[in-house]
């Protein structure tokens, strides 16, 4: 009987020696955020960010995307997703980029244009230079008629420069330095390009934002500058989009 009580309170013993190491475990575990938020000085809205990290971060013109938000997240994964390997099952685009990417950089860099402008003919045209859209726009830049005019192209029923790829490309550039004068803002300038600018100095009115990010735009400009960055992305790192590693003509990779 004596042996039974003596088991029987060692039995006791474990089980609150147990319960106890338990309870302290969840009561560090509790307050180990606690700590890190008085040390930190971090906000609820920092630490719940931080238990969910957005996407890489990213930029356009060396302006970065805001972090954080999820709206923006999940609009980049999702851009991201339409152009990775196993969406578009060809490199046909970063072929493309070898070939005319020699051409418009220099000229872009002539007229004080960030680097980045270069991915928006993957957007336009997928570099393609003999494009007609059937709203009249042509060429890799996608001019219409009046606006290849007004930035120095011949367009009339003889000849058409906007198929010219230099030419189009000095056109492009002169166009994005009047937008930059009008916005002061690189990333906007891509937002007028593809929305004009008399719709976006609205909607900037209207909504009182002058972020790109934080405008409420249609749904094509609303996704334009993603889609920029987007193909910035799969030039740049194609190996986190599934593009083959060992294909020689990756621009990632000559660089």
């Amino acid at each position: 009987m004596t042996k039974c009580k003596i088991i029987i309170t060692c039995q006791l013993l474990l089980l609150f020696v147990f319960v106890k190491i338990s309870f302290s475990n969840q009561s560090q575990e509790t307050t180990i955020p606690q700590i890190a938020f008085k040390a930190k000085n971090l906000t609820p809205d920092t630490l719940q960010i931080l238990s969910k990290p957005p996407v890489r971060l990213l930029s356009f013109a060396n302006e970065s995307m805001p972090l954080g938000n999820e709206r923006i997240d999940n609009t980049m994964k999702k851009v991201l997703r339409a152009n990775s390997f196993h969406k578009l099952q060809t490199h046909k685009l970063h072929h493309k980029a070898h070939k005319w990417f020699s051409i418009i950089e220099p000229v872009l860099e002539k007229y004080g244009i960030p680097e980045d402008f270069k991915y928006i003919p993957l957007v336009e045209s997928g570099l393609t230079t003999n494009l007609y859209s059937p709203r009249g726009a042509a060429g890799l830049w996608q001019f219409m008629p009046q606006t290849g005019r007004d930035f120095g192209l011949k367009v009339n029923g003889e000849i058409d420069e906007r198929f010219n790829i230099k030419l189009s490309t000095v056109a492009a550039a002169k166009y994005f330095k009047s937008l930059y004068k009008i916005f002061g803002n690189w990333t906007l300038v891509a937002a007028a390009y593809n929305g004009g600018e008399g719709r976006i100095k609205k909607q900037m009115r209207t909504q009182k934002q002058a972020n790109y990010f934080k405008l409420k735009l249609n749904r094509e400009t609303a996704k334009y500058v993603y889609s920029i960055i987007s193909m910035k992305e799969i030039i740049e790192h194609p190996e986190k989009h599934g593009y083959i590693l060992r294909n020689p003509r990756l621009l990632a990779y000559q660089r």
